[in-house]
């Protein structure tokens, strides 16, 4: 016996129905998490499906370790991107993936979309779909309040919800779970949007069945210990992922005025430890993880005269203080969380916004849009206020300009020009690491275009001033991207990465009575690897067809400047090596 729940849920909100089937050998062989995720996108997404249709899925699964070991609450979600046209890939935190355990769930598949905006509530009872129509337009921050309902001790709830961005389709719209944690990059709110899906509730009550309780136990404590007892975590307690900004200046690799620099003048004003001196409210866990990694601030809004004010509490992290702080020139910390706020309220992702209302500055500039694109508006680095009320437009998509910059920066750029300075690779938005060659590439080859897949920015960071290493480079993203897939299929956040060793995850999957050795591990995660570009491959991704902004080689990373032709070496390096031609 082991512990890994393997039942699938099916929802048609067309016809409002419900089915569940078991899947022992998916769960087998993938174990969760991105492994199942990828596999099911590749059988219920139709090739050449529009991400915007009813027939674009979206699946949700739990990892083999989720619900049951420390920091391992990460919930997949797969479906095809409206931002890049192949694999939509993100990973949320929060309750969902312990609810969904506790429902008896080890994955749900939406396949119909409803005709008009629906509510979702899925137990282990079975499934209620309500109206959603009193939701319409109101933010998701909100909605997670109405919906949750009283805490119970043998229950468990988390909720999904779309914002007015998600409800607008705006293509980098992002999906809140539980107030403090989002299904953020590459378009799920839009999905959930086109779907008409406003929020799902998730309720968990039942029980999670072990084979070997006392060893479990003994894996339980060892990882805890190694949690709280080390420094391996300790930033993301102590001052959060805002930690990075003032070594990454020091280094001159935050991103500035849309890449124009790598070190920002207000750096000690945005960075997490001014941030927590003066803005920390509280922080805030996924369950069972001792950390507190997602620290919130408050702010306080005037809403009337008198010195009336309303206060709200604002989630901030690296990425978003450096999408929305320095990379637009924000001089305060109160402005660069304004405009985090005002994301999150909407609903969007914070980075690409940062990417799209960056671009759109220097596009305003250098005269390739000007007042009549932006409705009067006067695109300033540093300007909170403009900055405010262009999410706004873009969200409402008030005009062509703003419909356009909705669907993504190159889209954008495509129309207006300015391709040379669109912080995009595939579509997707940089991260907030303008390191070195690296960054670049890992970024380029990950499946979903995050830093996330292979952390290429801290191979730079580790090989700083040194030659670049081009065949070490190219082999730590492939092996680095492989065993990520491995822990993102257990679902273990990978902010605990250094905690599960390969030793630990073979003790932690014993111990809940699934047998693997190293090996398998490894070619698990070269299967996954294997099967999401096969995908994006279907739907059409082409290595020789990503554009690389001009950027990139003109403004000095942490390792000087970037020479294209290495560049390009590197990237053939890797495609050659990862994706050879299959003989005939």
């Amino acid at each position: 016996m082991s512990a890994v729940t393997d039942d699938i849920l099916y929802l048609d909100l067309k016809e409002r129905e419900y089915r569940v089937e078991r899947e022992p050998e998916l769960f087998k062989k993938y174990l969760g998490g991105s492994g199942v995720a990828t596999e099911l996108l590749h059988i219920n997404c139709p090739p050449k499906a529009d991400p915007l249709s009813h027939e674009n899925p979206i699946i949700l699964v739990t990892g083999a370790f989720g619900g049951i070991y420390p920091s391992a609450g990460k919930t997949v979600a797969a479906f095809k991107s409206p931002l890049t046209n192949d694999l939509g890939e993100s990973h949320a935190g929060g309750r969902l993936a312990t609810s969904l355990r506790l429902a008896g769930y080890g994955a749900v598949v939406i396949e119909k979309g409803a005709s008009n905006l629906s509510f979702i509530e899925i137990t282990g009872d079975g499934v209620f779909f309500g109206d959603a129509s009193p939701l319409k337009g109101v933010s998701s921050l909100e909605v997670e309040r109405r919906i949750r309902g009283c805490e119970e001790a043998a229950r468990i709830q988390s909720i999904m919800s779309i914002g007015q961005a998600g409800e607008s389709l705006v293509s980098y719209s992002c999906v809140n779970v539980d107030r403090y944690n989002y299904f953020g990059r590459l378009g799920l709110g839009a999905v959930m949007g086109a779907k008409g899906v406003k929020a799902i509730s998730v309720v968990g009550d039942g029980q999670i069945r072990l084979p070997d309780p006392e060893r479990y136990v003994d894996v339980f404590d060892e990882i805890f210990e190694a949690e709280i007892q080390t420094d391996m975590m300790a930033k993301y307690h102590f001052t959060g992922t805002p930690a990075n900004v003032l070594p990454l200046n020091e280094m001159k690799a935050l991103p500035t005025r849309n890449f124009r620099q790598g070190q920002f003048e207000f750096a000690e004003e945005i960075c997490g430890e001014n941030l927590g001196e003066r803005w920390l409210e509280r922080k805030v866990s996924c369950p069972m993880c001792p950390i507190g990694c997602m620290h919130v601030a408050k702010l306080r809004f005037p809403f009337a005269t008198g010195y009336e004010y309303a206060s709200r509490d604002t989630y901030y992290n690296y990425e978003s203080v450096y999408a929305l702080g320095s990379n637009l020139g924000i001089e305060t910390a109160e402005g660069a969380l304004q405009l985090i706020f005002r994301a999150n309220h909407l609903g969007v992702d914070t980075m690409l916004m940062g990417n799209a209302l960056g671009w759109a500055t220097e596009a305003f500039e250098k005269g390739a849009i000007g007042s009549g694109q932006t409705g009067g508006l006067t695109p300033t680095w540093g300007d909170v206020e403009t900055y405010l009320e262009m999410m706004d437009r873009i969200c409402d998509k008030s005009n062509e300009f703003y419909s356009t910059l909705a669907k993504g920066v190159e889209p954008a750029a495509s129309v207006y020009g300015g391709g040379e300075y669109s912080m995009t690779l595939n579509g997707n938005g940089l991260a907030g690491y303008h390191t070195g060659y690296a960054s670049v590439v890992g970024t380029i080859v990950g499946s979903r275009h995050s830093h996330n897949n292979n952390a290429g920015y801290s191979i730079d960071q580790k090989e700083l001033h040194r030659e670049v290493d081009q065949e070490k480079i190219v082999t730590y993203l492939i092996d680095e991207h492989e065993w990520r897939n491995v822990l993102t299929s257990l679902g273990v956040c990978l902010f605990a990465r250094s905690i599960y060793t390969k030793k630990r995850v073979l003790e932690g999957l014993r111990a809940i009575g699934i047998e693997k050795t190293e090996e398998e591990l490894d070619e698990l995660g070269r299967k996954i690897l294997d099967r999401a570009f096969e995908f994006k491959f279907r739907e059409g991704f082409d290595f020789d067809e990503v554009k690389i902004p001009a950027r990139l080689f003109e403004s000095p990373t942490a390792n000087g400047l970037l020479d294209e032709k290495v560049l390009r070496n590197m990237l053939k390096a890797y495609v050659d090596r990862r994706f050879p031609p299959v003989p005939g």
